[in-house]
This record gives C-alpha cells, sequence and structure tokens, in this order.
C-alpha cells in the first residue's frame, strides 16, 4: 500500500508565484513572468506523518532547512502549463515518499551454494599447500 495524495485537501499548504523564466527566448521572455515557483510547506500539510518524516529525513536539496520544499517549474512557454507541470512533480514527489518498503524475508543459502563456497575454500587451501612445498624445495 502506498500513499496517493489528494492535490485539493494539499493546496492550502502550497504557496505558487510567477517570474521571469531563465534562459534564452527574445524580448518576450523579459517581459513575460512564465515560470512558477512552488512552495510547498511540508510541516503544515495534511499528509501522513511518515510521509513528512521520510520527506524530511530525505537527502533532496529542493528541501529547506525549515522544511519547505520548494520546485521551480519553467520548462513550458505559458504560465498555466508550467503550473500544472509544477503541481504534478510535487504529487510525484509525495508518492515516492509515500512507497512503503517491503519487508525482507531473511533467506539461508541454498545446499548448492554452501558446497560451491566449501570446494573453492579447499581448492585455495590446496594451493596454497603447494605453494609452500615448493618454496622448501629449492
Amino acid at each position: 500500500m502506498s500513499y496517493i495524495p489528494n492535490i485539493e485537501s494539499l493546496m492550502p499548504a502550497v504557496d505558487l508565484s510567477a517570474m521571469r523564466a531563465q534562459g534564452a527566448g527574445g524580448q518576450n521572455v523579459n517581459k513575460v513572468s512564465s515560470a512558477i515557483h512552488l512552495r510547498f510547506d511540508i510541516q503544515a500539510a495534511a499528509i501522513p506523518e511518515y510521509v513528512k518524516q521520510k520527506l524530511l529525513s530525505g537527502k533532496d536539496k529542493r528541501i529547506t532547512q525549515e522544511g519547505i520544499l520548494i520546485i521551480k517549474a519553467q520548462s513550458h512557454r505559458t504560465q498555466e502549463v508550467n503550473k500544472q507541470d509544477a503541481i504534478e512533480r510535487l504529487a510525484e514527489v509525495l508518492v515516492e515518499a509515500g512507497k512503503l518498503q517491503k519487508a525482507r524475508r531473511p533467506t539461508k543459502p541454498s545446499r548448492n551454494a554452501q558446497k560451491k563456497r566449501i570446494d573453492s575454500k579447499v581448492k585455495s587451501g590446496r594451493t596454497k599447500v603447494l605453494t609452500k612445498k615448493s618454496r622448501f624445495l629449492i
């Protein structure tokens, strides 16, 4: 079972702001604020506690020390599409953090694997014995 976020319930913890996009684009890019800067307050969000802990304990460079996840969307030409892109990327981050890890069941090595290990040890030991004898014969 994994966590599937409800974007509508998360919107109070999301702060969207428009800004000018970086990079080339001609004269229009200097006038139009088409990039979106999404700030998501992890502590204030209505998400399960284990998802919060996983997000805050991770090494994601997009999360500030205050617990704010910052996503910058500027790959599209229009503000609306960049806004949708930022929200989709937020949902992907939350889904990834909400995945539960399967419990590992310890297993024993097979008989064949144990036999191979012992055979290789015996072979290595024989090689060493032969090497030692040949040193004393010279």
